[in-house]
């Protein structure tokens, strides 16, 4: 994986250094990844998370801010160490509050240290301005990266993705008037627009901070 950013490699790993960097208010999450779904973005955790230069929270999606984390996991969190323990009851407790607190969601990242750390969550992708212009206010050096991948390719996957797990009906592919129908499900269509996606982001994020990376490529970088 290539990043062009000037990201900070990793020095030192001791928990002094992990306890004055919070004092300082450097906890919070260095990027986050807003999309799309089906377009890499569990790559892209499975990169950073055994990357020494990194600490990904145990869970890759977060869901905080489209579902203030009471999103239902596909996947058990990952849970070995003090650390992901205390990330995982934090985040409990977050999720009782019926309303985004960005303080203490910048604090989830506290465990990060020297690290760099970030959400990876797609349906971020489908925030409303209010609250996109909310996140780039309180993190005003946020880095956000989004995932690109043909529309048509990203679409079918997600249709897949969604009969596998139940969330959607079973349909017969030759069908042209079955497959429209399931395309023009809003769960499948709110996410089929990525040229809107990146605008809406792009109006509150600083060009330097913005990325646009392609599926196909990327996944060719990490050969």
């Amino acid at each position: 994986m290539r990043l062009a950013w000037p990201f900070k490699t990793h020095v030192g790993n001791g928990r002094d250094e992990e306890a004055d960097r919070s004092s300082r208010g450097d906890a919070r999450p260095d990027f986050l990844c807003v999309g799309a779904q089906k377009a890499g973005t569990s790559w892209l955790y499975r990169q950073c998370e055994p990357h020494g230069d990194f600490w990904m929270p145990p869970l890759k999606e977060l869901h905080y801010f489209n579902k203030l984390t009471k999103a239902k996991r596909a996947n058990p969190p990952r849970c070995r160490d003090e650390r992901d323990i205390h990330f995982l009851e934090s985040v409990s407790r977050l999720s009782a509050r019926p309303y985004i607190d960005m303080e203490n969601y910048a604090r989830l990242f506290a465990h990060k240290g020297s690290r760099l750390s970030g959400d990876i969550t797609p349906t971020y992708s489908m925030l409303n301005d209010e609250i996109i212009e909310q996140i780039v206010s309180y993190f005003p050096n946020l880095k956000v990266i989004f995932l690109a991948r043909d529309p048509v390719e990203r679409a079918w996957s997600q249709l897949s993705m969604g009969v596998r797990l139940g969330r959607i009906s079973r349909f017969d592919a030759t069908d042209p008037d079955a497959v429209i129908q399931r395309l023009l499900q809003p769960s499948v269509l709110s996410l089929s627009y990525p040229s809107k996606i990146v605008a809406r982001w792009r109006r509150y994020v600083h060009p330097d901070l913005f990325r646009l990376l392609f599926f196909r490529r990327s996944r060719e970088d990490s050969h």
